[in-house]
């Protein structure tokens, strides 16, 4: 049993991208900064601002932010430390299989599995709402059994499906192209929330900001819970390692620079959005296009809503890419089969865990209404966070003497914090959602110790080691 718990070294893991399977280096910080807001300004910010504010934190929506902002930002401290030292695909897997063992990499990449296709699934079906709305207020009605799944009264949802085929289609196609079409979705998604604040500010009400926690400090910590959606995916960025350019210097900035971006944009936009609109009118699918339709600026809203589906594409794009990557790193250890590891030679992408992701996640946004699953996308990611946090204390006493490009402050008090705070919020998901997390859980370890464990390259080269005669 003691081999399931080895760590694979970082020089080997190092080693590996320099093989023929690796990926084309492309990115740089500004990407990389990009790739960060493109993933985390999206469904959070045009979609769940107005049911937090409503169901849980009401104008105290802003400590809301603020409180998932800071155990993201101490779990960012920590990536970026890891991100610097083992500049690979995998992101939290990679790490864990660096400092905490075989077992605890499979457990967090079996965990970034569902936390990835589920965030995909559900944010294709955001994407589509918006979609569908949009064209309706422009004369074009869709049909509802082409627009809804079946248990939302429809048959298929068609919308969800075609764009995640088409995301799909441009990762394959090369990760500079998937890049530029980020940065430009980014700019316009920016330029529509500075938009938003600028047309709004004037409108604020402070009335409206009374009182301020309706719903008690708990409230406060739920509606964190359920936000956190909203910053999933700005870990996505240290999946993008192997196509980066001076990964080590240029990772951690790409982390924390849009992380403390995405918080501030939040708080924002959280104050004037509660200070508008009464917290109890929030409880829609587009609050801050609703925001502007309250006070009279419609064309305002339209662009919001325009701004919406951009910001929710490069969300799709970004989560798309980052489970993509993991497939890849984890099938170049054997860990899952080999197939998904396989890198286009013309493009250098990792194309047949494209596909894999793409067809499975468009049967589930097309036939399958996803609720309180979702919930499961922030479980999985606190989950990682936690255990990536803990890595670098480990790694800290493991190998202190290996380099690092960034090293991440006060760890004695900032690990326990991360931990603290990302488990804190777990425990006020809802029990449905812990439990469906635990079934999964059991699923991973049936498929690690039946197949996993026995095609793992680590497992291979400890075998054979053993079996080598004394000299």
């Amino acid at each position: 049993m003691s081999g399931i718990f080895s760590t694979k070294p970082i020089d080997t893991l190092i080693g590996e991208t320099k093989g023929k399977q690796g990926l084309k280096k492309a990115l740089n910080a500004v990407d990389l900064t990009m790739l960060g807001i493109g993933a985390v300004i999206g469904t959070g910010i045009f979609v769940l601002t107005g049911v937090a504010a409503a169901q849980y934190s009401g104008p105290a929506l802003v400590i809301s932010f603020i409180f998932s902002g800071l155990a993201c930002f101490f779990a960012a401290l920590c990536y970026a430390e890891f991100s610097s030292m083992v500049p690979v695909a995998g992101s939290a897997y990679t790490y864990s299989y660096a400092a905490l063992g075989e077992l605890w990499a499979w457990i967090i990449g079996w965990d970034l599995i569902l936390e990835y296709a589920v965030a995909i699934s559900a944010v294709a079906i955001g994407w589509s709402g918006y979609a569908v709305t949009l064209l309706k207020s422009i004369g074009i009605s869709l049909p509802a059994a082409v627009t809804l799944a079946p248990g939302a009264g429809g048959i298929v949802n068609l919308p969800a499906m075609i764009i995640i085929g088409l995301i799909s289609w441009l990762l394959i196609s090369g990760v500079r192209g998937t890049s530029n079409l980020n940065n430009a979705i980014v700019v316009i998604k920016l330029a529509v929330i500075a938009l938003f604040i600028i047309l709004a500010v004037w409108h604020v009400q402070p009335a409206n900001w009374h009182p301020f926690m309706p719903f008690g400090f708990n409230g406060v910590v739920s509606g964190a819970a359920v936000i956190f959606f909203a910053y999933l995916g700005f870990d996505a960025v240290s999946t993008a390692a192997e196509e980066t350019v001076n990964p080590q210097k240029n990772l951690p900035k790409g982390i924390i620079y849009s992380l403390v971006i995405c918080t501030l944009l939040y708080i924002v936009v959280a104050a004037i959005l509660t200070g508008v609109v009464r917290y109890t009118e929030l409880n829609n699918a587009a609050p801050v296009a609703y925001a502007l339709q309250r006070i009279g600026i419609n064309w305002g809203s339209a662009l919001v809503s325009v701004g919406a589906i951009c910001g929710i594409t490069s969300v799709l794009l970004v989560i798309t890419y980052g489970q993509t990557r993991i497939f890849f790193a984890m099938s170049r250890d054997g860990l899952i089969p080999s197939l998904f590891g396989k890198v286009s030679a013309q493009h250098k992408t990792p194309v047949t865990s494209t596909i894999l992701v793409a067809i499975v996640t468009m049967i589930a946004s097309g036939f399958l209404p996803i609720g309180i699953v979702a919930e499961l996308a922030n479980i999985g990611t606190l989950f990682a966070f936690i255990i990536v946090s803990i890595g670098v204390w480990v790694l800290r006493h493991r190998q202190p003497d290996r380099k690092r490009a960034f090293r991440t402050p006060w760890v004695p008090v900032v690990v326990p914090l991360s931990v603290l705070s990302c488990g804190y919020l777990i425990i006020h998901l809802q029990e449905a959602t812990l439990l469906r997390f635990v079934v999964w859980f059991a699923i991973g370890m049936v498929v690690y110790f039946a197949y996993s464990r026995n095609h793992s390259e680590l497992q291979k080269e400890l075998a054979a080691e053993a079996n080598k005669p004394a000299s």
